[in-house]
């Protein structure tokens, strides 16, 4: 998660299965990203427990730590494993070294590790002064990836992508007009091509928090928590009731102009935090996770009806290490000891 936002995815058979997959895996969409940027948090081990015995099946890792790895092994659990950023550049200029690096923290773990995603690359965009330098890396880098994956025969298994967010977008309202930032063209649109040649699907954080606090005056707080009342927004056909699904529609059609109209967005982050800002209190955390999981586990964007939003809630614990404004430390749905800060369930 980046430290500010701006404010603001026989052929009939085949067609056939993967709806009817999208459809039946809502009661499973539900992951959550497990951080590490803390001085005081559980070893991987107590944290894999802590997964299954609340129920959660997908979980998103942001480096190839092996201590996490190792403790996955036999856990069923599926995971999105990120290439950090700062290796994008030897991914993208050595196929040797990505070749290396996928046998070290994926084939060596691929028995009994369920690797779902590989996320090459965090919301990196050119237009970022964070991450610009690392924009050119980023395709190449997917490319080698991919290579590695599909000489270790695991093509069909693992898909790679890599994670976007809001700033991609030059116009999000209302969503049937969303579309990629004139500046950010050029670095999206082959990475379009690629995951549609490779039937996988781009990756996106999606936070109505962001969004919300950014644009009080003309944002309500009940559509960013899915509390409103009616529909608050009205696109053509298409009615929304909540800013996660208009977040989200908007993107699906920004890839639609772009070429991707049958590509599919995996939410690999969205959050709400519990402390640093009037908006950020416990009870809206609450609200936002308890309301976005019963959304998700049955739901579907007005843009996509019938397909799952498959979704990872950021994150699982409060990060006291993290840098940034107050909230980054606080978006955990478990304290570092291990405590549930409020109740939910993810099943």
């Amino acid at each position: 998660m980046v430290l500010t936002r701006n404010k603001p995815l026989l052929a009939a058979l085949l067609l056939g299965f993967v709806i009817m997959s999208y459809l039946t895996t809502g009661t499973q969409s539900i992951g959550v990203c497990y951080g590490r940027v803390g001085n005081n948090l559980p070893r991987p081990s107590q944290v894999i427990n802590l997964y299954k015995s609340n129920g959660i099946k997908s979980m998103r890792i942001y480096d190839p730590y092996p201590e996490t790895l190792q403790a996955l092994r036999g856990s069923d659990i599926q995971l999105i494993l990120d290439v950090p950023n700062d290796d994008l550049q030897s991914l993208a200029s050595d196929a040797a070294a990505a070749t290396i690096w996928v046998q070290n923290n994926v084939v060596n773990y691929a028995s009994d590790v369920k690797f779902r995603y590989i996320a090459v690359g965090n919301e990196v965009l050119p237009t970022v002064d964070s991450t610009s330098r690392y924009a050119r890396y980023v395709l190449p880098a997917m490319k080698n990836v991919q290579s590695a994956i599909t000489a270790a025969n695991l093509k069909g298994q693992i898909k790679v992508s890599t994670a976007t967010y809001s700033a991609v977008l030059g116009t999000s309202y209302p969503p049937s007009h969303g579309s990629f930032n004139n500046h950010v063209s050029s670095f999206i649109n082959p990475i379009i091509n690629f995951l549609a040649e490779n039937d996988s699907p781009l990756l996106a954080n999606i936070y109505p928090y962001f969004s919300y606090t950014g644009n009080r005056e003309d944002i309500q707080l009940p559509y960013a928590l899915f509390t409103a009342r009616g529909v608050v927004v009205q696109d053509g056909s298409f009615q929304y009731r909540n800013l996660f699904d208009a977040s989200l529609d908007a993107l699906y059609a920004a890839l639609e102009k772009a070429g991707g109209a049958n590509l599919r967005v995996v939410v690999s982050e969205t959050g709400w935090p519990s402390e640093g800002d009037p908006a950020a209190t416990m009870d809206n955390a609450r609200t936002y996770h308890r309301n976005l999981i019963n959304h998700v586990k049955g739901g579907s964007t007005p843009r996509r009806p019938g397909q799952a939003i498959e979704t990872y809630l950021f994150a699982m614990f409060d990060e006291n290490q993290k840098p940034g404004l107050a909230t980054e430390k606080h978006f955990g749905l478990f304290t570092p000891g291990q405590l549930s800060k409020y109740q939910i369930s993810f099943s």
